[in-house]
This record gives structure tokens, C-alpha cells and sequence, in this order.
């Protein structure tokens, strides 16, 4: 068997130089407040969880650029865009269902169901999040794919760095630098199409139309986008995302993670072809899974904050063990408590039900059944009743008491409501509208998706009040629908004997 060591120089020994140590050797070597970042050059790698990856990574980047083009047909001029953050007309529409500001609690549900869902699954299986979806993973993912087009592997990049400035080395850097801003300023542009009608936001953006805010988010997102997943990558994860440190409350001795099964792999050492396995571990020190990782960690020192659980240390190795003719899965998503009952001679358990996971996935249900339990009963009228102040009342020439409302009533339907104005609470209470006569019925046709202000007055006949204040309410009645306010109706002393 041929083991290929990658390297970069050699130490005056001959022997070969690590890519860290070369970097550290490159870097600022006079100490200073911080730490100079040593370059990371993942070594492309091929197998079953690479390509879960590829996978989810294009199934995630198509639904982030694909999705704000989606239409949805509404009636009138309600927006036919299947998923928008409206802000002008402060609505939040997910194909058919339309959310209103004084809805937000429903934004929150989703983000509490959302964190309880990361909780459940961490518990369950480590960092999947981090290693698959993480949108910081996904375009570093991404923009590592364009530098190995433009560079090469690992051992063509590293070489490329160290060499001199050329023509070769000029058009490569260049090139890749290039096509990160590109995909820097699609990200940033696609972004924006969720707050905008996307065809017309486009059109408004390229002849310079737009609201300034869409430019200045757009320039934010393409920046951040180029920063984080071109020059900082591994840094966003270890230093400037609180995950890695709020998922160690998640996991146990049971959690599946990315593991180094050092029952199987120690004591480990080279290995000559035709040599035997007695005495020793499968691992054969070939460092595959270090420069395999995007991390730049070694699996081997066991679970550590930086590593994002993706896998591709497990296809690194895999590799190795098919080429020595050792079983695969000498690292593999497996739990520590089944690493030391192997250890121990003992059948490893692999318990998915535990308090924590009751915990997590009773809240996660308890919640998302308060969620659909909301929305099945959302209702599609909603009434707020605002009394005049000034004056609070008025006493008309036949001793009768006038109190003035404004009624604002919300039609979060999609279509026209006809609706019917009713007040209740006082005896003999009359209801009208400015120009209209007492008692005839207060009727409107509410248009969908607005607040409409409807001014009613009521009054009550002499002898006819308990009170100077009596609670009151306003019921607004359609066909299917209906929704009520309490207020109060107010008089004298002397009308309320």
C-alpha cells in the first residue's frame, strides 16, 4: 500500500512540513493582542455523507432563491406572491394564510417551535444543524466548491499560496474572488425579494426605483455573505455563534455525534502492507480525517466546541479503511455511551426515548398544537371601539343621552364582508350613523384585507340608564362570521335617576 503524505516544504530533516506550522511560520511571529488565523485548506472528499451534503446544499440554496418567484393569486390589489414580508402594507403572507402586526404572536410560536425543534433534534443527533443546513455551512460549502475550481485540491491551494505573485496565481485569485462577490451580491439580492413584489422589485432595482432601504440591505447581506463565507468561515462558527456553546445543555452520553470510536482505533500507528492487526488499533495515524475537516480539528481529541458534526471526517476514513481492508466506520456518528460499553465488553444501547428528548418533543407538541389550534380558529373580523372623549356625551332637546363611537373593524379575509353594526348592554339604545336616522340598522360592506373606521352614534331615551357609566359593547355580525368590543356608555347624574 502507498500512503500519500500532503506537504507543503520540508524541515531541514526532510521531513514534511504541516500546512498549520508552514502558517504559523508565514504569520505575524512578533506575538500582538490577537492570534493570527492559520489558513484551513479542506481536502476534498467523496462518499455518503459528501453527498447528503451536496444534496441538502442544493435543495436549501434553490428554496432560498426560488421561493420569493413563487406566485399566489389574491383578489383586488392584494400581492400575488406566495411568501412576502410586506412592511409598506404590514402584512405577512405564506401562500394562503395572511398575518397582521397585532398577529405577531403567531411569529413567535414559529420561533419558539423552531427552537424547540433544534433543541429535540441536537439532543437526539448532535449538530446536524451546523454541519448540513446552517445557512454559515451552506455558503462556505459553496464557496469553497468555486475555490477549488479556480485553485485546485488541497495540496495545488496551499502550494498556490506560497508561491510568488504571477500572471497564473494573479488570473486564479482573481477569478475566485470574482465569482465570491457574485454569489455574495445573489444572496444579498435575493434577500430582498421576500419584502417586495420580486418581478417589480427587480425591474425598480436595476433603473434605480427602489427604496433606498432595498440597495442598503442588499449591499449589508453581499458583504456579510463575501466576509463570512469567503475569509472568516470556521471563525463564525467557533467565535461569533452562541450555538456551539448552548448545544453542550442539549447533549448527553446518548446523543449520536460525529465519534472516533477509540475502542476500535487505539493504539494507533503506521501501517506497512502485509503487516497484521495484532496488537494494535485500526487507525493508522494517516491524518486523513484532520485535513478532511473544515474545521481544521482532529476528531481523535474527542468531542470539541469547533466541530459542526458534517460528516466528512467519516468519509475521509472510510476511504482509508477500504484501501488497508479494515471495516468502515472506525468514525461514525455514534454516542460515547456506546463507545465505552464496547469498550467494557458490553452490547451498546442507543435509547432515542429520554427525559430530555419527553421533554423537548412534549413542549415542541404542546406548542405546535396551541399553533394550529390559533390558526383553525383565527378569525377573519376583529373590532376595536374608540369613544369620544369631547365631549363625552351630549343631552339632545328631548332629554335623550348621545354617546359618539368610532368602530374600527378589520376584514383579514380575501374577500368583500358585508357586515351589520349592533350595540347591546343599555335598554332602548339606539343606534345610527351621522346623517342617518335613529334605530334603522347600521349596515357596511367591509373591503378584504383593510381596517375600515365606521362613526355610529348611540342614544338612549330618558329614564332608560342605571348609571352614569354602564358597560356596554359593540358586536359586528356577517354571515359567517363575528366579532365584539366591550366600552362603556356615559351620561350625568341627573340621567342616570
Amino acid at each position: 500500500m502507498t500512503v500519500v503524505i500532503d506537504k507543503l516544504s520540508k524541515k531541514p530533516g526532510g521531513e514534511p512540513e504541516s500546512a498549520a506550522a508552514h502558517a504559523r511560520k508565514r504569520g505575524d511571529a512578533g506575538g500582538g493582542l490577537y492570534k493570527p488565523r492559520t489558513p484551513i485548506y479542506p481536502k476534498l472528499v467523496h462518499g455518503h455523507w459528501r453527498r447528503i451534503k451536496w444534496a441538502l446544499l442544493i435543495a436549501t440554496l434553490a428554496i432560498y432563491y426560488v421561493t420569493p418567484w413563487i406566485r399566489w393569486e389574491r383578489p383586488g390589489a392584494l400581492p400575488d406572491q406566495a411568501v412576502l414580508v410586506d412592511f409598506f402594507g404590514r402584512r405577512f403572507y405564506f401562500f394562503g394564510i395572511q398575518l397582521w402586526p397585532q398577529e405577531v404572536y403567531f411569529i413567535t410560536g414559529l420561533l419558539v417551535m423552531g427552537a424547540l425543534s433544534l433543541f429535540l433534534v441536537t439532543s437526539l443527533f448532535g449538530r446536524l444543524w451546523c454541519g448540513y443546513a446552517c445557512p454559515q455551512t451552506v455558503w462556505t460549502d459553496l464557496y469553497i466548491y468555486v475555490e477549488r475550481a479556480f485553485e485546485g485540491d488541497r495540496n495545488a491551494r496551499m502550494r498556490l499560496d506560497a508561491a510568488p505573485w504571477s500572471f497564473d496565481k494573479l488570473w486564479r485569485k482573481g477569478g475566485k474572488h470574482a465569482v465570491w462577490l457574485g454569489l455574495a451580491f445573489g444572496t444579498g439580492g435575493a434577500w430582498i425579494f421576500y419584502f417586495r413584489d420580486a418581478p417589480t422589485l427587480l425591474r425598480e432595482f436595476w433603473t434605480g426605483q427602489a427604496p433606498i432601504t432595498s440597495y442598503i440591505s442588499c449591499f449589508l447581506l453581499t458583504a456579510t455573505t463575501y466576509v463570512f463565507a469567503g475569509h472568516m468561515r470556521e471563525q463564525v462558527c467557533t467565535y461569533m455563534c452562541p450555538w456551539p456553546r448552548i448545544q453542550g445543555a442539549m447533549l448527553d452520553e446518548h446523543s449520536l455525534q460525529v465519534t472516533y470510536r477509540h475502542d476500535r482505533g487505539e493504539p494507533r500507528g503506521a501501517h506497512k502492507k502485509g503487516a497484521g492487526w495484532d496488537g494494535r488499533g485500526d487507525c493508522i495515524d494517516c491524518n486523513a480525517c484532520v485535513v478532511a475537516c473544515p474545521m481544521g480539528i482532529d476528531i481523535r481529541d474527542g468531542a470539541q466546541l469547533e466541530c459542526i458534526n458534517c460528516g466528512l471526517c467519516i468519509d475521509a476514513c472510510d476511504e482509508i479503511m477500504d484501501r488497508v481492508g479494515r471495516p468502515r466506520g472506525l468514525i461514525a456518528y455514534d454516542t460515547d455511551d456506546a463507545v465505552a460499553a464496547r469498550a467494557a465488553k458490553r452490547t451498546p444501547r442507543y435509547p432515542m426515548v429520554r427525559p430530555r428528548t419527553l421533554y423537548y418533543a412534549g413542549a415542541l407538541a404542546l406548542v405546535s398544537a396551541i399553533m394550529l389550534w390559533g390558526l383553525a380558529n383565527r378569525e377573519t373580523l376583529d373590532l376595536h371601539v374608540l369613544r369620544d372623549r369631547n365631549p363625552m356625551f351630549i343631552r339632545l332637546h328631548d332629554g335623550a343621552i348621545r354617546n359618539a363611537y368610532t368602530l374600527k373593524i378589520a376584514n383579514r379575509g380575501f374577500e368583500p364582508v358585508p357586515v351589520e353594526v349592533r350595540f347591546e348592554g343599555v335598554p332602548g339604545a339606539r343606534v345610527s350613523t351621522p346623517g342617518g336616522a335613529d334605530g334603522t340598522p347600521v349596515t357596511a360592506v367591509l373591503p378584504p384585507n383593510e381596517v375600515s373606521a365606521i362613526r355610529v352614534f348611540v342614544t338612549v331615551p330618558p329614564g332608560s340608564l342605571g348609571a352614569a357609566s354602564q358597560p356596554a359593547g359593540f358586536e359586528v355580525r356577517a354571515a359567517a362570521a363575528a366579532a365584539g368590543a366591550r366600552t362603556t356608555f356615559l351620561s350625568d347624574v341627573e340621567s342616570a335617576r
